[in-house]
């Protein structure tokens, strides 16, 4: 038997933004993101990555980004006496019904905290009752378990930070409040996920959402034209929050990120909307000097 070897697996978290919601590509019925062994037969890992992605699912697959690399020795490893190293990509995607075989569920399913768009989720109130009682169940660290909540949850005056999803997640796993560490079933909060898939799931929110600042990838998931209020409602669902409207608009004017089509909509049921696209030069220089998107509250 070989012992201490390492199976590298490769994995995707799959985002689309559909009817103003934010969306994962999931296998096993929800239960897993698409995977597969990096075998000795795929040309790159990427490319590996795409050929399991076509074989699960069958949706096609166009931006791709390396995530992040998993490699923890308490992951959840089926190899006997070795290790699984997860190699994590983060795709963008618009959603095709009847593409094969995903199983596409809104990413709210499985981190409810993370939608503040209709203000407080009211399962902030149970989670943090359960991580204050977790907190003071350890007197030698009750004040850095308070302090460490406080400000991933944006407690006591603290704000809420849209980029610490992935912070939250391992707080409430480090807590035994999720089923991946441990938790009964009724006790978990959030769906769970195969091994840990949801961990992966919360390392690709949190770069989308820091990403959408500083680089206009939010272009990949909108259609090839669309209205102002689209672009800011995708831009909305990604992040969890609602945007000062006025501010939006001025800075999508201000940095000329769109054009006017020419054309326009009668589907939003008020008057008719003017229709945007994407400048292609946009495209290309943002592509490499960045550009930021308002994330301005209400």
């Amino acid at each position: 038997m070989t012992i201490g070897f390492a199976h590298a697996e490769l994995i995707a978290v799959l985002v689309a933004v559909t009817g103003d919601e934010p969306r994962v590509m999931t296998i096993q019925s929800g239960d897993a993101l698409p995977s597969g062994p990096f075998e000795m037969g795929h040309r790159t890992l990427q490319s590996g990555l795409r050929e399991w992605i076509q074989e699960q699912t069958a949706h096609p697959v166009g931006f791709l980004e390396q995530l992040y690399t998993f490699a923890d020795r308490d992951r959840n490893n089926d190899i006997q006496g070795g290790r699984t190293i997860s190699i994590s990509y983060l795709g963008l995607v618009n959603e095709q019904s009847g593409a094969g075989r995903p199983g596409w569920h809104g990413w709210y399913e499985y981190f409810p905290w993370e939608d503040h768009r209709d203000g407080r989720p009211a399962i902030m109130d149970e989670l943090i009752a359960r991580l204050r009682f977790w907190a003071d169940a350890d007197p030698a660290r009750r004040e850095h378990r308070h302090r460490r909540a406080d400000f991933t949850f944006g407690l006591d005056g603290g704000g809420w930070n849209e980029d610490l999803t992935l912070q939250r997640y391992e707080l409430l796993y480090e807590a035994g409040l999720v089923t991946e560490a441990g938790s009964g079933k009724d006790d978990n909060l959030g769906r769970p996920m195969f091994a840990d898939h949801r961990r992966i799931l919360a390392t690709g929110i949190a770069r989308l959402r820091a990403k959408i600042k500083y680089r206009p990838v939010v272009f990949e998931l909108m259609s090839e034209s669309f209205t102002l209020l689209q672009l800011q409602r995708a831009v909305e669902a990604l992040a969890g929050l609602t945007l000062h409207k006025q501010n939006f608009r001025r800075l999508i004017e201000q940095q000329e990120l769109v054009e006017e089509t020419g054309e326009a909509t009668s589907e939003t049921g008020g008057r008719p909307a003017k229709l945007f696209r994407f400048r292609q030069t946009i495209l290309e220089e943002r592509a490499l000097a960045g550009t930021k998107l308002p994330l301005s509250r209400n």
